[in-house]
């Protein structure tokens, strides 16, 4: 995180931009599990009835899959009987949801899944029945609750960056996990463009790291104009909390007053076949920062694996934003986010974050 940007000041993720300025601290995050609170947000109620035990799981110290692998042996079920909306870190207190397929099977009793040790843990919050096995991106978003230890800086101007993120948001970078241990799954996703053979489930992540690093391109380019979260001639516009994309369309004072109150977002490309529903000003800054033959082999393969041309917001706001001084040099800010948008993007904007533990 010591990259710096032309204007912006430090890099939000290693050599992207901040919208905001310069850092105004220097913290650790996850110096224990604790420190790093997750839990979902629930994008549905329980029918109350059907084959499928729904659980709220509150862990430590394990990862979903490795969860995911424990709730199958206490159920007697194999690993695919297991649904999940979202992926948790090992090094988190995370409460989420877990399905579990019993059909015409006496449920074990709930309270009886429970791991307890010093390293993880593991316990039942909620158990209802339900008719469908849990999906991927089947949640509203996450809640968060973070402390940064070790934290330098004036505590005035960290208050004020914190203000101006309330009241702005921050660009919405896709966060360093996306692009796998030492950063290297767009270098992958190359190789495989070239030819390598990989497993389908990894197809996957490089399919996604490779989208990602085009997106961010497009986005950092936009945060060092200063336009992340103003319109472009040829803009293309996202409702907030949905996929639906409309324009481009001539500017307007009804368009302005949506864009202030949160209600659409400027959006980038998710690179795939077709042409980009952009035009004008927005396009060609869009062409323009996705220049250069690194850039061309990823759009091409993107294209070849047969991806369509998609978009997603520029702009994230933290709901709820809060903070408070646990003691000198400790502070714990809590905030809640949209699925598919990261934490550490949030926590960037305020400086350089050190993470002591986290998955790749």
């Amino acid at each position: 995180m010591n990259a710096t940007g032309p204007e912006a000041g430090h890099a939000a993720e290693p050599g992207l931009p901040r919208a905001h300025g310069a850092a105004v601290l220097r913290a650790q995050i996850r110096t224990q599990p604790e420190d790093f609170f997750v839990e979902e947000l629930a994008g549905f109620e329980p029918t109350g009835s059907g084959e499928h035990l729904l659980l709220t799981i509150e862990k430590r110290g394990m990862n979903t899959a490795f969860a995911a692998q424990r709730i199958a042996q206490w159920a007697g079920v194999g690993d695919v009987a297991i649904g999940y909306a979202g992926l948790k870190d090992r090094h988190a207190v995370t409460r989420q949801r877990f399905s579990v397929h019993l059909p015409k099977r006496v449920s074990p009793d709930p309270m009886t899944l429970q791991v307890d040790g010093p390293g993880e843990a593991l316990r039942v919050i909620d158990a209802q029945w339900h008719a469908k096995k849990l999906p991927r991106g089947a949640l509203a978003g996450n809640r968060f609750t973070l402390v940064l230890r070790e934290v330098q800086g004036e505590p005035a101007a960290i208050e004020a960056r914190l203000q101006a993120i309330a009241a702005r948001g921050v660009p919405n970078y896709f966060g360093e996990q996306r692009f796998g241990r030492g950063g290297d799954n767009v270098a992958q996703a190359l190789a495989m463009f070239a030819g390598r053979r990989v497993r389908r489930e990894q197809r996957t992540l490089l399919l996604s790291a490779a989208r990602s690093e085009l997106f961010n391109r497009v986005l950092a380019a936009r945060v060092k104009s200063q336009c992340w979260d103003k319109p472009l001639e040829g803009e293309v516009w996202m409702l907030d909390g949905s996929r639906s994309v409309f324009g481009p369309e001539p500017w307007s004072d009804e368009l302005a007053q949506r864009l202030r109150a949160f209600d659409i977002h400027p959006t980038g490309p998710l690179w795939g076949k077709g042409t980009l529903r952009s035009t004008g000003e927005c396009e060609a800054l869009e062409v323009a920062a996705l220049d250069g033959s690194d850039v061309a082999a990823l759009r091409a393969g993107l294209e070849a694996e047969g991806l369509k041309q998609e978009r997603r917001a520029l702009r994230l706001r933290p709901e709820g934003l809060q903070w408070r001084w646990l003691g000198e040099g400790t502070l714990e800010v809590g905030f809640s986010l949209p699925a598919g948008t990261y934490a550490t993007v949030v926590l960037a904007e305020l400086g350089d974050v050190a993470s002591l533990g986290r998955d790749g």
